[in-house]
């Protein structure tokens, strides 16, 4: 066994946490939700719009999306407006899109 790789191991909370990371983008209405804001910022009522839903069911999204720390929020008035969390999300989301526009 090689013991150099073995003491890279992480532990198997980091795993776990790796893992529920892709599970929250493994939702093809999160993923829909992330492409748009990888764009720009937007506001929840214009998102549903863009979207076709409800904002009741892509508020229930974006909770999630921002329990995983993959968006923010910031109030202005009465709406809210949502942007991907930082640059790390931005690149991880865009490097997932570059690999399979690159199989194709």
């Amino acid at each position: 066994m090689d013991q150099a790789l073995k003491k890279r191991l992480p532990e198997e909370q980091r795993f776990a946490e790796l893992a529920d990371f892709f599970k929250v983008m493994g939702d093809p209405t999160r993923v829909r939700i992330l492409w748009a804001l990888d764009i720009r910022e937007i506001c929840v009522c214009e998102l549903a719009e863009l979207l076709e839903m409800t904002v009741s069911a892509i508020s229930h999204q974006l909770q999630y999306l921002r329990e995983a720390k993959l968006v923010k929020s910031r109030r202005q008035g009465k709406h809210v407006f949502y942007s991907l969390d930082d640059e790390h999300v931005r690149a991880v989301f865009e490097t997932a899109i570059q690999h399979l526009e690159h199989k194709q």
